[in-house]
């Protein structure tokens, strides 16, 4: 080999391993609550009264009412019960699991006004991952004394259940909405009705980097009080790409 054009070829290389070395690493984060403690009760729903909990880059707001023990916003659990369909189990997912089985997850419930999860530095959201409840998903299937079976006795009922995301800008500008539907039997042809039963991932990147996203839920069954179905939503696996500047 020529002793110049290996002199040029091994520069060459090293100015591509020294520009690859250079190149900015793009940081991530990923939330997925296995690192949060739980006691024997297998749930955090904010009785501790310290209006939140912390996982990742991401701070999950809680409303906890101690005179009537309820809470609303966000709690986390490792609840599998998939067989119950009521009150009492308000933790578990309707696969018995987080996303991919993992053991832990977030829940949403929905009170009537819309609840926040907040990011400590801005974040383009790529994934975030929802699925139904047991106590929705039975309620939906079933109907309570309080709720109604969707599609009613003939199946023909237009109703449907789902969950409205707003990406919020660091300025308080909302970005837009896209609608997750948990249950949806406003089709013509009722072989396409359903009810969800798995974990459903959303890519939230096309609204750029966001500082909140906003949580409510809405419902075809719903009342001069608010919704008549359960309002409760189970999430987990929130990955994102944090901003660089910040």
């Amino acid at each position: 080999m020529n002793a110049r054009f290996f002199l040029f070829a091994t520069l060459l290389i090293s100015a591509v391993v020294i520009i690859s070395c250079q190149k900015e690493k793009v940081e991530t984060d990923i939330v997925d609550f296995e690192e949060l403690p739980l006691d024997d009760s297998g749930v955090w729903n904010g009785s501790d009264g310290s209006g939140g909990f912390r996982s990742g880059n991401v701070f999950f707001i809680n409303h906890y009412n101690s005179l009537y023990q309820a809470w609303s916003g966000f709690a986390y659990t490792n609840h599998s019960d998939t067989v119950t369909g009521d009150y009492t189990n308000q933790y578990s997912s309707i696969t018995g699991s987080g996303f991919d089985n993992s053991l832990k997850y977030g829940v949403f419930y929905f009170s009537g006004m819309p609840d926040t999860i907040v990011f400590e530095i801005p974040e383009k959201v790529t994934d975030i991952a929802l699925c139904n409840t047991t106590f929705t998903y039975k309620s939906v299937k079933n109907g309570t004394v309080f709720s109604k079976k969707f599609g009613g006795d003939s199946g023909n009922d237009p109703d449907w259940l789902k969950v409205t995301l707003t990406p919020i800008s660091e300025e308080g500008i909302a970005l837009g909405y896209v609608d997750v539907y948990l249950a949806d039997f406003r089709y013509t042809d009722n072989k396409y009705d359903y009810i969800s039963n798995v974990w459903t991932s959303i890519d939230l990147s096309q609204f750029g980097f966001i500082k909140r996203l906003k949580f409510e839920m809405s419902s075809s069954d719903s009342g001069e009080w608010g919704m008549n179905t359960p309002a409760y939503v189970c999430i987990d696996n929130i990955k994102g790409i944090l901003a660089k500047d910040k």
